[in-house]
C-alpha cells in the first residue's frame, strides 16, 4: 500500500459468532469486514453514510476479491488496514489487509461506483468525494486511464 499518507485503521476483536465449526472466521465475514473497514474509512475522511444519500448520491460494490494467507480464531484482535488505491470517474477502489500483530491474514479490494440514488444509474464522483479520500488514498490513486 504505497502512499505519502498512513492507510486507515480500524481495529476489531473476532466474536463467537463469526466463526465456523473449525473455530476460525467463517471465509464470508471477511467481506463483512470489509464492509466495516470502508465505511469507517468513509466516516473518517467524509462524514456519516448518510450524509451522502442525503445528497442525491450512493456507493455500490460493483467488484470483490479476497486471497486468504491464515485464520483468523475467536477472540483475536485484528486490524482492517484500508487505502483507497484508485479514484475513477465514477468508481473508487479499495485495498484492504486483515492483520493480527503484523501478520497479514487476509487482503482483498473493493471496488465500489457511485450512483444516483433515483435512478440507480452510474454517475460521477463529485470533488467533495474525492476529497475526502485523498486524506486515504496512494499516491498514485488519480492515475490517468490507461
Amino acid at each position: 500500500m504505497g502512499s505519502p499518507f498512513p492507510p486507515f485503521v480500524h481495529e476489531l476483536r473476532v466474536r463467537y459468532g463469526e466463526c465456523d465449526p473449525q473455530g476460525i472466521v467463517f471465509n464470508a465475514n471477511y467481506l463483512l469486514y470489509f464492509d466495516v473497514a470502508f465505511t469507517e474509512l468513509w466516516r473518517a475522511a467524509i462524514g456519516p453514510w448518510q450524509d451522502m444519500v442525503d445528497r442525491g448520491l450512493d456507493a455500490v460494490v460493483a467488484d470483490a476479491s479476497i486471497s486468504f494467507r491464515a485464520p483468523a480464531r475467536f477472540d483475536d484482535e485484528l486490524e482492517l488496514r484500508a487505502q483507497v488505491t484508485r479514484i475513477g470517474t465514477t468508481s473508487i477502489t479499495t485495498q484492504i489487509d486483515v492483520v493480527r500483530d503484523r501478520d497479514v491474514l487476509v487482503s482483498g479490494t473493493l471496488r465500489h461506483v457511485c450512483v444516483a440514488t433515483d435512478t440507480w444509474a452510474k454517475t460521477e464522483l463529485p470533488d467533495w468525494i474525492r476529497d475526502g479520500l485523498r486524506r486515504f488514498a496512494a499516491a498514485d490513486a488519480e492515475r490517468a486511464e490507461a
